[in-house]
């Protein structure tokens, strides 16, 4: 059996070589030696060169010889949830949906702030005041600790 700290020291090697602020998201390991190696970075995308070095320099310093494998390396995609730290501070400023884990309770707002502990969201929202005739534009803040995430995923949007 393939041993993941061993994929992700290479990918790590390969990952501080390139120097563009990529970073880990997941490895995984099946049973039947697939290797699963997904990427994100701090900054805008990840490139597919980016994919194919890190491949290759985990291709070239494992053994098929002494162990068969497979092996596949692609960016985080945008529908999946956030699984490290680094995609909850690479997305302060965008719009972000939070699934709680009581009561699947969800909550859509603009990610303001983050740390090891948890987030902070900025919702808005209009809604009537007391005393207003008119709907007014009302801006919540929430915090939420990362025990009481159940998922956070972007939300996508066309509109500009």
């Amino acid at each position: 059996m393939l041993k993941k700290k061993v994929i992700e020291e290479l990918a790590i090697e390969r990952i501080n070589e390139l120097d563009k602020g990529l970073f880990i998201v997941e490895i995984s390991i099946s049973s039947k030696n697939v290797i699963h190696v997904e990427l994100d970075t701090e900054e805008g995308h990840v490139a597919i060169n980016d994919c194919v070095s890190v491949s290759r320099n985990i291709e070239h310093n494992l053994d098929r010889e002494e162990q068969d494998f497979e092996l596949s390396v692609s960016s985080a995609g945008l529908d999946k949830p956030f699984r490290v730290l680094q995609q909850y501070t690479k997305n302060i400023g965008n719009e972000v949906k939070v699934q709680l884990k009581e009561k699947n309770n969800t909550v859509e707002g603009v990610l303001k702030h983050v740390d090891e502990n948890g987030i902070k969201l900025e919702t808005t929202s209009k809604e009537r005041v007391e005393g207003k005739k008119k709907k007014e534009i009302v801006v919540r803040e929430y915090d939420f600790t990362f025990e009481e995430i159940k998922e956070t995923k972007i939300v996508i949007s066309f509109k500009k």
